[in-house]
């Protein structure tokens, strides 16, 4: 207990310093620029601190922001997907913090229910809250005493005994430069922005607010009756005004309007007047701004971040705003107003949308043109990855949050980084790009993309039970649900939807041995406006855990396991039900669930093949060994052994190519020396293909030894390829019509226990290999002869 208290000691204690004097503040600013900077690049700061990390998305490969996977938080709010809105969203705040326009912009995210937008927001605030805890992004403000030891007056809502109750925090949080006069706040902002970042300029435009002014009034006035010439030191006294730094996070730097909220226009902006408060106060005459509770949206972000949620609850609003953004000012009232400093974010479903454009139909004379015009629009849609879809099914069925491919990202890079081959020099793994072994994290994501999942279940009588989610299980769902969300209007004849959906998943297609990429291909549809939903899929899901099925075994509880087909049938079977779908949806999306159990099908018979033929494989040594010679062989150079330099061995790569390749026989050789269609063979399928891997994974420290074979098509068909002719030629007295119930002491028998036993080495329980195992031998049975 001792051991956490003392940690979360050391968590405020680097969350937060001492106070300082004005003087104090400025001369930090001078030497750490950015900790004085506004809102826009603020944002971008925390945005960039985290760094980048590579992804493939819609086919393309692109630069995520670690930030937008939530990292401080174990992924909990991570933003899956989107990555290229993302991007465009942190150029704007590269051009805001740049002061090269878009300040009257107003960022809006659009998009259909469950694609991440709630995230962002959580995301925003909880990343935020982190980098405010960090030394470069401390955020600062100032606070006021008025009473500074004499009993000349109270800045609060009553007198106190002890001094330190006297001080009191900007409402707002005010910028600290804005207490100095605007002739001398534009000097000194001259000054620091000629030493600082070019790009990046610092800008304060915010004069003190209300609160602030008061107190800074009250203290210049009855410094001046005093005859004191030196005012604005005597009003900056340590006494009176200090500098503190805070913890952003919503009702401090971030102000978060939510569609339940509600009270007047003005109440919701900037808060309201407190009429008691003002009965008590002396306002001399006037309304006094220390009786104003600063509990509106604007006000609480003030500094950085305004964020409203579900905007089509708060339309009203909207209009409101709309010179907010270019006057970046605001009013309390009358003759009183707040100068503002915040990025407005703007959440929206696409009913939004719709009531934007209820006046279009005027052209010019469109009431609502003008807010149009400011509302930046970022439109998230629904994930097109596979990889990402199934990672987004496993958090709503779990509470496991961290991101997938950071996980991956992580297990790569502490490693030793290697996984030599016996020759010692070629690296079966892919090439290492900024330290993370790219294709190791593919794998990686793969393995988590196929895998099972058990899940505990209690029934109305208050019984636990685990139920098994079958390997492949969440990949078909999540198969299912993104190929109803790809536009088919501009497939090409040859492509199908799961086609398309692999090319944005991996940015290729193999054809043979030829590989055909994403940029190949133009497509033009509106991929991810409609489509199944994640929280429908995971309503279904969740309501079979607790049916039961109709399968048996006499030795295993196959009944606790969902099959693929199982949650792909029951998601069909309920669309025409669910609220959520058009009749024309619906039908459209039942057109589309043969092709996915296709494809789930393929998946599985994989599996269990190369279980049947895991003893048979060529080791990856061999074919290390082969490329290798093949490489020095075109490259006229030798071959480093154990035992030497040596000649590449023609014997060698002639054996590899009759008996394993199975491409050539002995007459294509003369003796072991290549005819023409063998060599044009290596250097076209086997050369080329290396030099283009290695060309398209080149950089400063990549080598021919960091090449992943796979990658090498004919190759990757010797490595993971294998047919039913081979487990026919291996096995002759094989038998996959008596697969469920092999007879005793028969090569049937001992196939399905090796092949069973491989199975649960891959992450099959025994119930889901027997399950698997009879789903694909009933599809081979019928083809068998």
């Amino acid at each position: 207990m001792t051991d956490y208290i003392d940690r979360a000691d050391r968590a405020l204690a680097g969350a937060y310093e001492p106070p300082m004097s004005l003087g104090e503040y400025v001369d930090q600013v001078f030497e750490r620029p950015a900790t004085a900077a506004g809102s826009a690049a603020y944002l971008l700061g925390a945005i960039e601190s985290l760094g980048t990390r590579t992804v493939v998305e819609e086919g393309e490969e692109r630069e995520r922001y670690r930030f937008f996977d939530d990292p401080n938080n174990d992924g909990e709010h991570a933003v899956l997907g989107n990555t290229a809105v993302l991007n465009a969203f942190v150029d704007d705040l590269r051009t805001l913090a740049a002061g090269r326009g878009k300040d009257e912009k107003i960022h809006w995210f659009d998009g259909p229910t469950a694609t991440g937008k709630s995230e962002l927001k959580r995301c925003l605030v909880n990343g935020l809250r982190e980098y405010s805890k960090t030394e470069e992004g401390r955020r600062y403000t100032v606070e006021w005493n008025i009473a500074g030891g004499d009993d000349a007056g109270t800045l609060g809502y009553g007198t106190t005994q002890d001094h330190e109750d006297d001080w009191y925090e900007s409402p707002v949080r005010t910028h600290p430069l804005s207490v100095f006069p605007s002739d001398v706040r534009r000097e000194l902002l001259a000054e620091l922005n000629d030493s600082s970042d070019p790009e990046f300029p610092i800008r304060v435009d915010a004069d003190l607010d209300p609160f602030s002014r008061e107190a800074y009034d009250y203290l210049e006035e009855e410094y001046r009756r005093e005859g004191r010439s030196d005012l604005f030191s005597a009003v900056i006294d340590d006494r009176h005004l200090r500098v503190k730094n805070y913890v952003v996070d919503v009702g401090d730097g971030i102000g978060v309007l939510h569609a339940e909220d509600d009270g007047s226009p003005k109440e919701r902006l900037v808060g309201s007047w407190m009429p008691g408060m003002l009965r008590e106060l002396d306002s001399r005459g006037r309304k006094d701004p220390r009786a104003f509770s600063y509990d509106g949206v604007l006000s609480q972000g003030n500094g950085l971040l305004t964020v409203v949620e579900d905007a089509s609850q708060h339309a009203d609003l909207l209009r409101k705003l709309l010179n907010v953004p270019d006057e970046r000012r605001v009013k309390l009232d009358k003759g009183i107003g707040m100068d503002l400093d915040t990025q407005l974010v703007v959440i929206s479903n696409p009913d939004l949308d719709a009531e934007l454009d209820q006046f279009s139909d005027r052209n010019g004379r469109d009431p609502l043109k003008a807010l149009k015009r400011r509302l930046d629009r970022h439109e998230f849609r629904y994930l097109t990855s596979i990889s990402l879809e199934t990672e987004l099914i496993h958090r709503e069925l779990t509470n496991e949050t961290q991101v997938w491919e950071t996980v991956a990202a992580a297990e790569a890079t502490d490693g030793d980084g290697a996984d030599p081959t016996a020759s010692g020099r070629l690296d079966s793994r892919a090439t290492r790009l900024g330290g993370t072994d790219r294709e190791a994290v593919r794998r990686a994501v793969d393995e988590r993309v196929r895998a099972p999942m058990r899940l505990t279940v209690r029934d109305e009588r208050g019984r636990t039970s685990s139920r098994e989610l079958a390997p492949h299980a969440l990949e078909g769902a999540a198969a299912y649900s993104v190929v109803t969300r790809l536009d088919g209007e501009d497939l090409p004849k040859d492509l199908s939807l799961v086609d398309k959906a692999l090319l944005y998943e991996k940015g290729f297609l193999r054809e043979g041995d030829d590989r055909v990429d994403a940029d190949e291909f133009e497509f033009e549809g509106e991929d991810g406006v409609h489509g199944i939903p994640v929280t429908y899929t995971r309503d279904v899901i969740a309501d079979l855990l607790h049916e039961e099925t109709d399968r048996a075994h006499p030795d295993l509880d196959v009944g606790s396991v969902l099959m693929p087909d199982d949650i792909l049938d029951e998601m069909a079977e309920g669309l025409d039900e669910a609220p959520v779908f058009s009749r024309a949806e619906a039908a459209e999306y039942e057109n589309r669930l043969a092709e996915v159990k296709e494809y789930v099908f393929d998946r599985q018979e994989r599996d269990v093949l190369d279980a049947v033929l895991a003893e048979k494989g060529v080791p990856e040594e061999t074919v290390a060994e082969y490329v290798e010679h093949v490489f020095a062989w075109d490259a006229g150079e030798q071959v480093e052994t154990d035992h030497g330099t040596v000649d590449p061995d023609p014997l060698l790569m002639q054996v590899f190519e009759t008996e394993h390749l199975g491409r050539f026989e002995e007459d294509d050789y003369d003796g072991t020396k290549p005819t023409s269609p063998v060599a044009r063979f290596r250097t076209e399928k086997v050369i080329t293909a290396l030099n283009r891997y290695a060309w398209e994974h080149r950089d400063e420290d990549f080598a021919v030894s960091d090449v992943d074979l796979g990658e090498i098509p004919v190759i990757r068909e010797v490595l993971d390829t294998h047919s039913w002719e081979d487990v026919r030629r291996i096995f002759p007295d094989f038998d996959p019509t008596r697969w469920d119930d092999p007879p005793a002491n028969t090569e049937t028998e001992r196939v399905k226990e090796r092949t069973v036993a491989h199975l649960r080495d891959r992450g099959y329980s025994p119930a889901s290999a027997e399950l698997t195992g009879r789903t694909v031998m009933r599809e081979v049975s019928a083809r068998w002869d």
